[in-house]
């Protein structure tokens, strides 16, 4: 089947042009910057005007918390992927942290599995490191999974790495870029031991920041840093959250494929600071913790200096139930990834950044960093994974829209601007204006 998506505002590789997209079963075969002939709408077998529309690249979300398999209650791969598809999401990663845990090859294979039959967009999982499971690394296809993921701070189960030696085979002997969570837990612990000592068993959730501190964040990066340097590790450094952090990342960077390290900010962490726990409580308690409005503002600079490479979600789902507490008590991630898309657009609006530096950090970064084939750009012989959206069509997150599995967002009640109309996944309509085809299964990503 061949689909033309013309009039609208093309968006790719650092360009915004008015032109169209041929789309020829699952790939693009041509992006045109001028209009159609008549001859070519004819030939096609569906036209779509996206005049008055941004035309983007799919956005590939490199970091996402969809908990399935064996924490259900709160999301599976059905639900989440839909809310994807709905945000012009149209590839995710998901992280290890599941039950079991993925840091088997027999886990991994679980989740691909339910993947093929579950999901709605193209998707992925990264495999996690333990203390001991570093001689599973040779066994894995590297052109399967995008990483592996490193706890290098407060984890369940068995996967925070704590202990030096494991630390050093990880680094020294990892065949894929390594994404960490970078947190110090002994400061994270005596922090939370003194708070409890003054505040009860459950300390209030503004205390959070000072918990999981700036001081434990940058002690954890100095030393992913440091073992990056030695092993000549690729890193890739998840959730930055601080000032402090940004300051170890240059602002002038060689050609992208030469970055040793690189680095993710968050939505939540570019929307949300300290002043918001006021108004939403624990909605935003995550780890690494929503800092300072300083730190916030020095992330949104990030964005532009090369010193941030990609933007995702931590997309990471709870009951409201498993959200009710303090520092202690309530669980730490939100759901983010239906609205990610709608809210980065807005701080284009804001002029934090450009549209087109925005393409950079959600689509062709990730894709760059990761080595992911054929997707991430709106080029010939590339996957057709493209959404449409619209500006100045405000419109207000409510409940009932919501595709995630636990049924609440942080953006519950706020405004946004441009409206998601169409997702392509792998040339397939898989979301139009409010319809998500779930007869559609997306692709396991290929990597390198």
């Amino acid at each position: 089947m061949k689909t033309i998506i013309h009039g609208g505002t093309i968006v790719n590789e650092g360009k915004a042009f008015v032109g169209s997209i041929v789309i020829d079963g699952e790939k693009i075969v041509a992006t045109e910057e001028h209009g159609l002939t008549r001859e070519s709408l004819c030939s096609s077998d569906a036209a779509i005007d996206a005049t008055g529309c941004f035309v983007l690249p799919g956005i590939i979300d490199s970091h996402v918390h969809f908990r399935e398999p064996g924490l259900t209650e709160k999301a599976d791969i059905d639900s989440e992927s839909r809310a994807a598809a709905a945000g012009g999401v149209t590839t995710f990663f998901d992280m290890p942290n599941t039950v079991p845990q993925t840091t088997t090859p027999e886990a991994l294979e679980q989740k691909f599995e339910l993947a093929s039959r579950k999901s709605h967009i193209n998707y992925s999982f990264f495999f996690g490191a333990t203390n001991d499971n570093a001689a599973l690394f040779p066994q894995l296809d590297t052109h399967r999974i995008p990483g592996i993921k490193l706890f290098m701070g407060s984890s369940t189960g068995n996967m925070l790495v704590d202990h030096d030696e494991a630390l050093q085979r990880i680094f020294s002997e990892t065949p894929l870029p390594l994404m960490t969570h970078c947190e110090d837990t002994a400061i994270i612990n005596q922090n939370m031991q003194l708070f409890k000592e003054r505040y009860g068993d459950d300390p209030p959730v503004w205390a959070h920041q000072l918990i999981r501190s700036e001081e434990a964040c940058l002690t954890s990066t100095l030393k992913a840093f440091e073992l990056a340097v030695k092993y000549q590790t690729r890193l890739h450094i998840a959730h930055i959250s601080t000032e402090a952090e940004l300051e170890l990342l240059p602002k002038t960077w060689g050609e992208f494929s030469d970055r040793l390290i690189t680095a993710e900010a968050t939505v939540g962490h570019l929307l949300f600071s300290t002043v918001d726990y006021g108004r939403l409580g624990s909605r935003i308690k995550v780890n690494p913790a929503i800092k300072s409005a300083i730190d916030k503002e020095a992330l949104r600079l990030g964005l532009n200096d090369g010193r941030i490479s990609t933007i995702a979600t931590d997309h990471a789902p709870h009951l409201l139930s498993q959200k009710e507490g303090g520092c202690a008590r309530a669980a730490s991630g939100m759901p983010s990834i239906q609205f990610s898309l709608p809210a980065m657009l807005s701080l284009v609006d804001e002029g934090v950044l450009t549209i087109e530096r925005m393409v950079e950090l959600m689509a062709h970064n990730p894709a760059r960093i990761f080595e992911v084939r054929q997707r991430g750009f709106l080029r010939p012989g590339y996957q057709a994974d493209i959404v449409i959206v619209r500006p100045q069509a405000p419109w207000t997150v409510s409940r009932d829209i919501i595709e995630s599995k636990c049924k609440w967002s942080p953006f519950e009640g706020q405004q946004f601007h441009w409206q998601v109309e169409k997702t392509f996944c792998n040339g397939y309509l898989v979301y139009d204006n409010g319809t998500i085809d779930t007869n559609y299964t997306g692709q396991p990503v290929i990597f390198r």
